[in-house]
Parts: C-alpha cells; sequence; structure tokens
C-alpha cells in the first residue's frame, strides 16, 4: 500500500545565525529563526512524512517549547520521524521537495543536499528530488524576510 503526504514550513531570515537548508551549511549573511536549526526544508519534509502515515505534524513529536529540542540539528529530526513512521509499518519511497527563496541561489547545493538527506531516508540520492525557486521578489520571501519549503513524500508498507 502506498500513501502520499505533504508538508509546508517557513522561517524568519535573521542575522548571526547559520544557514541550514536540506541538512547542510549554505553560506550566507542571514540564517533561519527557530527552536531548533531552523531547516526548513527538512521540517518540510518531516510534515510531509508523518503527514502521509496520518501521524500529524512535527509540532506534535517535536514541540517547540522542549527542552531537548533547542537548537537541534533537524536532521535528528528527520531521522527520528523516519523510525516514527516505521513503527507503522512504512518506508519512504521517493520525496519531492521545492524551496523559495531570493537569495542565496541553492542551485549550487542540490546535489550535497540530496546525499545528505537519502542516508537518513533510507534510500537512494534518486528518490530524493529537490528544486530551488524564487517568488519573483513577490511577498515575505521575495522581499527576503524569509525562506520557505514544500515537500510531498510516497510512503509503502515495508
Amino acid at each position: 500500500m502506498f500513501r502520499i503526504g505533504f508538508g509546508y514550513d517557513v522561517h524568519r531570515l535573521v542575522t548571526d545565525r547559520p544557514l541550514w537548508l536540506g541538512g547542510i551549511v549554505i553560506p550566507h549573511t542571514h540564517g533561519l529563526l527557530g527552536h531548533s536549526d531552523a531547516d526548513v526544508l527538512i521540517h518540510a519534509l518531516c510534515d510531509a512524512l508523518l503527514g502521509a502515515a496520518a501521524m500529524r505534524d512535527i509540532g506534535y513529536h517535536f514541540p517547540d517549547t522542549a527542552a531537548e529540542t533547542d537548537g537541534i540539528d533537524s536532521k535528528i529530526l528527520l531521522r527520528r520521524t523516519v523510525a516514527l513512521i516505521a513503527e507503522r509499518g512504512y518506508r519512504v519511497g521517493n520525496v519531492d521537495c521545492t524551496v523559495c527563496a531570493e537569495r542565496p541561489k541553492l542551485n549550487p547545493h542540490i546535489d550535497t543536499m540530496r546525499a545528505t538527506l537519502a542516508p537518513l531516508l533510507g534510500v537512494e540520492v534518486d528518490a530524493v528530488s529537490i528544486k530551488a525557486t524564487t517568488t519573483e521578489q513577490l511577498g515575505f520571501t521575495g522581499r527576503k524576510e524569509g525562506i520557505s519549503a514544500y515537500a510531498v513524500a510516497l510512503i509503502e508498507r515495508a
């Protein structure tokens, strides 16, 4: 049996924080603000996986009020999410993600992000799609106030 889930996340850009996206640090003048490392791509991906398994969302499992998730590397959250869906008898089939950001240019980093996420998901790199786009200077993303990400995940019975 196959199931599909969708995830979305957004975080504000601020100075004096590293920019974590797709499990890697990307050189930039700003980083994302959040309780964890604020990796908006991984957070959207966790929501897509949890949604596919009808297991609520990332905030339910890893609340931003919990001391143990303060400053946590989102790769740990993704690994735990994959374990949670495995407890329900599912494994990841493939994922498709889109990051919306005016700056920095993400294309040079996509292959590294895919290679970082694939083993955490338990899939081959060709099962991890990451795309980057701008919002043509429209909205909060266009004003460079934040970055958003969308993710779709296919899971299957293990």
